[in-house]
């Protein structure tokens, strides 16, 4: 549980100067190389210090914007949180991106300032504390808006915000890789994944089947693809409303009847763009599940107004599970503050808009939507590329039957059957089955967001997927 009052911070952390300083000579082994690679858009992206910032840290932060289409004037941002421990960790340490779906919802929003990123909002809405379990403490973290019109991301085309889709978002994503990787050339030929959650389900296969198509005949990318990792991830439309309706009725959410016109009306529609019966019989659903919080179905949910409750592939909603379920209050409070934009290099083109969680436009104009990731999977797999799936087992937006029923319709051969693995304090954190291909991994006790729920066991999760090590099966306190 988070403390009532924010706990002390320094009002006076090192300059920014001083941090590039430290950046490029800490460890006189590697300043040279450092100095060299940190090019004149990076050393301006470079975080002085974020108002309310605990400090110090050790960990060096970069952010700001890059162009992927200069004649629409399209611009992606993004947060990099070098891994922690300095320069000489950093320049060997993984590089990873995180993504959040939506589709329209915001990486810094969610992943970076709720789950996995190494700060947390403070209830004040004006200072922060550090995150124990930060997912920067064994990797650099990359957090991206995308699309355009996403957290601070902009284009100066109006429209770009009506017509995006999976297509022209991936494409986006990996104009900004090629665009980021110039900006920082040390992260280039480094190991390198691509993670996310819920709609990313889409995003993180789709860009890694770009990375990976464009790697082919390059004897040594730049780009080093090594696999990817998704949570409580839509995948397949069929599979994923299979599971969804079945979790409702297994968890007691909905009627009998109900349940039946479900399964009747919905499997053959696309989840992102369902028929009228399909629609009706959804809300039926949530009519009958009451005032919960369906992306975290055992915790309290929170008694502010925070917006407007979205369809279900529509966006998110927070949720928190022994934690204040309000913190979507606090870091859209956070986030609009000038002087925290200023200290991110954010809103430089003054949007005509407040910074939010979630887009009102982009999601709601979604375009292509493809039913099903499941051929990329295949096609990731036989390269011989890296794939995790997690899934936290109290979520009943995206949740683990829908999973279990896409991995089921692969056909993998199993190498190590289902078990329990086990968080290190004696409690079983989930349980997993290694495929051949693919690793599964369910989180006990977590909603949607794992890392938020279940923070110990999220960070746990991802030192295996980076090392590619089975989940830990002894029960060692």
């Amino acid at each position: 549980m988070k403390s009532s009052s924010p706990p002390p911070f320094c009002k006076i952390c090192p300059s920014k100067a001083l941090l590039f300083l430290l950046h490029v000579f800490t460890f006189s082994s590697t300043a040279y190389a450092t100095e060299v690679e940190l090019t004149t858009a990076a050393q301006n992206d470079l975080i002085d210090q974020l108002p309310g910032q605990p400090c110090p840290v050790n960990f060096t932060q970069y952010s700001g914007y890059v162009t992927v289409n200069a004649t629409a004037g399209r611009a992606l941002f993004y947060w990099l949180q070098e891994v922690q421990g300095g320069s000489t960790v950093s320049d060997s340490a993984p590089l990873v991106l995180w993504l959040n779906g939506g589709p329209g919802c915001s990486s810094v929003a969610y992943g970076a300032s709720e789950e996995l990123g190494a700060f947390r909002i403070n209830s004040d809405g004006e200072t922060l504390f550090l995150n124990e379990y930060a997912w920067n403490k064994v990797a650099n973290i990359l957090f991206l808006d995308s699309p355009a019109g996403v957290g601070f991301s902009y284009s100066n085309t109006s429209s770009d915000l009506y017509n995006f889709g999976d297509n022209n978002t991936a494409w986006d994503s990996y104009a900004f890789l090629l665009g980021w990787f110039e900006r920082f050339p040390k992260y280039k030929y480094r190991e390198f994944y691509i993670a996310g959650e819920s709609y990313a389900g889409h995003y993180v296969p789709q860009l890694s089947q770009i990375v990976y198509e464009q790697n082919k005949g390059v004897k040594n990318p730049i780009i080093n693809f090594k696999g990817f990792m998704v949570g409580n991830a839509v995948t397949d439309d069929y599979n994923d409303y299979i599971g969804l309706f079945e979790f409702w009725w297994n968890h007691g959410l909905i009627s009998d009847e109900t349940y039946q016109n479900l399964k009747l009306l919905c499997p053959m529609d696309s989840s992102e763009h369902p028929s009228k019966a399909c629609n009706d019989a959804i809300d039926t659903a949530y009519n009958e599940q009451g005032n919960i919080d369906p992306y975290s179905i055992y915790t309290p949910t929170c008694k502010k107004t925070i917006g407007k409750r979205r369809q279900l592939r529509a966006g998110y909603r927070l949720m928190f599970g022994g934690y204040d379920p309000c913190t979507e209050t606090y870091s859209t409070e956070y986030y609009n503050r000038p002087a925290v934009q200023k200290a991110l290099h954010a809103n430089v083109t003054s949007i005509p808009y407040s910074w939010q969680t979630c887009s009102d436009i982009v999601g709601v104009y979604w375009g292509d939507s493809p039913r099903s990731m499941l051929p990329i999977y295949r096609e990731i797999i036989a390269a011989g590329l890296k794939i995790w799936v997690f899934s936290g087992d109290t979520d009943s937006v995206v949740p683990l039957t829908g999973t279990r029923y896409s991995i089921d319709a692969l056909n993998l051969s199993t190498v190590t059957s289902w078990y329990a693995w086990y968080d290190g304090t004696g409690e079983v954190g989930g349980w997993s089955q290694v495929y051949k291909g693919l690793t599964l991994a369910t989180v006990r006790g977590a909603g949607h967001e794992v890392p938020l729920h279940q923070p110990l066991s999220g960070l746990i999760l991802f030192e295996h997927f980076l090392e590619d090590k089975p989940l830990p099966s002894n029960n060692k306190n």
